[in-house]
């Protein structure tokens, strides 16, 4: 129950809930049980017996079912002796239709007070989470799922919002209706109601064991169901390569394992959270066997103080504790599949930031010198070396290019300097200042990124360009037209208000780049971080797109990583990383000039 605890505490501030819901849940239990109560009066006078409670002064008020009993037996004399029995009649009814309005109006409200406390502590909930998973460094999304992360913020939430509705009302409501009933059982009949209580043990270990067997199966479904969303993301992100390589049979196939071990693993749940309420009915109504067998045996001989009246009330009032008693036992059942779901939500939220801003760091806001990288190593979670002392500067103004071979290190390079990672061992420094004692905001304030993937939003153009900012109209057309994106957006359906699709899928690879580079320039941003922006592109485009770079690229520092070498021959300085290491350096002239250098080879190779 830890962990359902801590999921309530997103509920705070609990005064707005717990006392309204309180005192609603109360006085609805206590109207619906009068509802049960006045059976008995009503079947006195509909059987000719004598009234057997009399009360001919008026009861001191107190708060609890007596009181109203004992008031409404003073009320109920005073009509009989006045009116006779038809009179009583009419008082009785009249009664039980006021009694049942005012059941049903607190009942509504205290529906509407739990249906606003799950709405309130879900939404805290998977606002905790996404705020938590946003934070998380880079590493964590490489090695998770996407789909099972939409999972989490999703379904898992949503079992979440169920268990809380359910544990808060059996917590409040049903348990109060529960104690109030049998509060009246035992002024009935003490010994009748001691006979009854033997199915609550017995109901209760019985419940006991199935929840702990239920939590197991929950846990095993919302996997399940992680899985499909995962291959749901998949198949729909990739279905070009799907239908490409005819793939169809190869995805249904993987698609009806995952979703026939859904199925199976829903049944095994769902058997076990309903054979709860049918065995505890079971046992319910063979108690009420029992007592009409033993309390019945007593009536008829005449040795109980019960009348006709009292024991027919007796058991309508006990038939409607089996009500409350199951709602209790689904809840239970509820509580343990929300149990399974907050587990997962919470491991989410737990995970701890690898990236986070030092105490008292410092908020920069101009670049003035230089970037310096200082025997820098690193690793990923794995433990696998990916940089081995790496060291090189970049002055204002500079344009440093990082090449090599695929898997070399040259991304991760380009992903410390904006502190997506920190370094394992070294440091970084920019002005004179470590990176790690600078908050991230200014650091990425001051930095553009263009990757070889253009990532771009179902959104228009012009949120796309002007994403993360506040720009105008005339800001985003200026960047565009620096971008070469100007002319080829206007011959777009609605122009800058076309939306492009699911990550720019409406528009060809060069247009998607060059609204990603306009989006950099918007910014406007001393220090640029260029990995691979052209690789992936024609000729034509290449060309366009490299225009908009040179643009871009104007007066700022810049560090490129190119696989085709043609683009970065003017850089002030190259780096050819190998392995993880910075094997050369030099200028574009220099490093040919090495008969048997990494660089020339590459260079050979490309222009063969």
């Amino acid at each position: 129950m830890k962990t359902y605890w801590r999921i309530l505490s997103y509920a705070r501030p609990f005064r707005r809930f717990v006392g309204p819901y309180f005192i609603t849940s109360l006085l609805a239990s206590l109207f619906g049980l009068l509802n049960l109560t006045l059976i008995q009066p009503l079947l006195n006078v509909l059987f000719d017996e004598k009234q057997r409670v009399v009360v001919s002064s008026r009861p001191v008020p107190r708060f609890d079912v007596g009181y109203f009993t004992d008031l409404f037996n003073y009320y109920f004399t005073q009509v009989a002796n006045t009116y006779g029995k038809f009179g009583a009649l009419q008082f009785v009814c009249g009664t039980i239709i006021i009694s049942v309005f005012f059941a049903n109006v607190f009942r509504y409200f205290s529906v509407r007070i739990i249906e606003t406390f799950k709405a309130h502590t879900v939404a805290q909930l998977r606002q905790a989470v996404f705020d938590n998973a946003v934070g998380l460094s880079l590493s964590f999304f490489s090695n998770e799922r996407k789909g099972d992360l939409i999972s989490r913020i999703t379904t898992d939430v949503q079992e979440v919002e169920g268990s809380v509705g359910r544990g808060f009302s059996a917590l409040f409501k049903e348990l109060f209706l529960l104690i109030f009933m049998f509060i009246t059982l035992f002024l009935f009949s003490f010994k009748l109601t001691l006979f009854t209580l033997v199915i609550i043990p017995l109901s209760g270990a019985l419940i006991g064991g199935l929840a702990k067997k239920l939590k197991e199966s929950a846990t095993e479904v919302q996997q399940r169901l992680s899985n499909i969303i995962s291959l749901l993301d998949e198949t729909f992100g990739g279905i070009r390569v799907v239908k490409g390589f005819n793939a169809e049979h190869f995805i249904r196939a993987r698609f009806i394992t995952e979703n026939q071990g859904y199925r199976q693993s829903v049944l095994k749940m769902l058997f076990r959270q309903e054979i709860a309420p049918p065995l505890s009915e079971f046992m319910g109504i063979s108690v009420v066997a029992g007592i009409l067998l033993y309390g019945g045996a007593m009536v008829l001989s005449e040795q109980s103080d019960l009348t006709a009246a009292d024991f027919v009330t007796y058991i309508v009032i006990f038939s409607q504790v089996l009500r409350p008693a199951k709602e209790i036992s689904n809840a239970v059942g509820g509580i343990q599949r929300g149990i399974a779901s907050g587990e997962r939500i919470l491991q989410l939220i737990d995970t701890p930031l690898t990236v986070t801003d030092a105490p008292n760091c410092l908020a920069i806001k101009d670049f003035n010198k230089a970037i310096e990288v200082k025997n820098v190593c690193f690793e990923y979670e794995s433990g696998t070396p990916v940089l081995q002392d790496v060291c090189f500067n970049i002055k204002k103004g500079q344009t440093v290019a990082l090449v090599g071979s695929s898997g070399g290190g040259k991304s991760t390079i380009a992903d410390l300097i904006p502190r997506f990672y920190d370094p394992t061992q070294g440091q970084i420094l920019m002005d004179g200042n470590d990176l790690r004692a600078v908050t991230t905001t200014s650091l990425r304030n001051l930095m553009g990124i263009v990757t070889q993937e253009s990532i771009l939003f179902n959104d228009s153009i012009f949120n796309n360009i002007a994403f993360g900012s506040n720009a105008t109209e005339a800001q985003v057309v200026a960047a565009a037209e620096i971008a070469n994106a100007h002319d080829f957006i206007l011959e777009q359906p609605e122009g800058y208000q076309t939306t492009i699709g699911d990550r720019g899928t409406k528009l060809s690879g060069g247009q998607r780049q060059r609204i990603s580079i306009a989006r950099a320039i918007l910014k406007n941003p001393p220090i640029l971080i260029l990995d691979e922006a052209t690789s992936a592109l024609d000729t034509e485009s290449e060309k366009l797109v490299q225009d908009a770079l040179t643009n871009l690229m104007k007066n700022r520092t810049t560090l490129v990583i190119a696989h085709r070498l043609s683009t970065i021959q003017h850089a002030d300085q190259i780096l050819v990383v190998n392995n993880g290491q910075i094997v050369e350096r030099g200028t574009h002239d220099e490093l040919l000039k090495r008969d048997d250098g990494f660089y020339r080879k590459l260079n050979l190779l490309q222009l063969s």
